[in-house]
């Protein structure tokens, strides 16, 4: 369970850098110039996310079961997730109408996927992780919305390329990489 707190920590802490310590940030921007910072930035990310990857995978070997899952919050996982893809990819593809209206769907796909996992899951990894993710993602919504709202101009086409690329990689999510990379079949 070591490596997924230490993957956590230090994944999700470099992410709210920008929420926590945004005044520290700038001066390091300043200090190591943008691209080192990215670039420190990046590989901190990547440590965090093999670490947080491989400590859960660790921690589903031995799991801490919690609670039994009623079968009615395991079905609503597909559909809550579909929605989180669709909202993340609405946050990559600039000009799209859910950009325009909901300002940070990355976020807010974040939140969904989160709780769709916490919804259908119930080890204590299983809380540590998603949990984990949920509760920053609601941080980090509530800092952006306080930094003010960000004028988005909606370009013909973007929301349905958006739609189409989140309802894609769902699927593609669901349907196969899902069971072959954790090893667990959504359906």
């Amino acid at each position: 369970m070591t490596p997924l707190v230490i993957g956590l920590l230090l994944f999700l802490g470099v992410h709210s850098i920008r929420i926590a310590a945004p005044d520290w940030r700038a001066a390091q921007v300043a200090r190591m110039g943008e691209r080192r910072w990215k670039g420190v930035y990046a590989l901190a990310s990547v440590v965090g996310f093999v670490l947080l990857v491989w400590g859960y995978g660790q921690a589903r070997q031995q799991p801490v079961v919690l609670w039994t899952t009623p079968a009615l919050l395991r079905h609503l996982a597909p559909p809550l997730t579909l929605i989180a893809f669709v909202l993340v990819a609405a946050g990559q593809l600039p000009g799209n109408a859910l950009q325009a209206k909901l300002q940070h769907p990355m976020l807010l796909g974040t939140k969904v996927w989160a709780l769709a996992h916490l919804l259908a899951n119930n080890t204590l990894a299983d809380v540590l992780l998603f949990g984990g993710f949920l509760a920053w993602a609601v941080l980090d919504f509530r800092s952006a919305r306080r930094r003010g709202r960000v004028e988005v101009a909606v370009k013909p086409g973007r929301t349905a390329a958006a739609v189409v690329a989140g309802v894609a990689l769902w699927a593609f999510f669901a349907f196969w990489a899902h069971q072959a990379w954790i090893g667990v079949r959504p359906f």
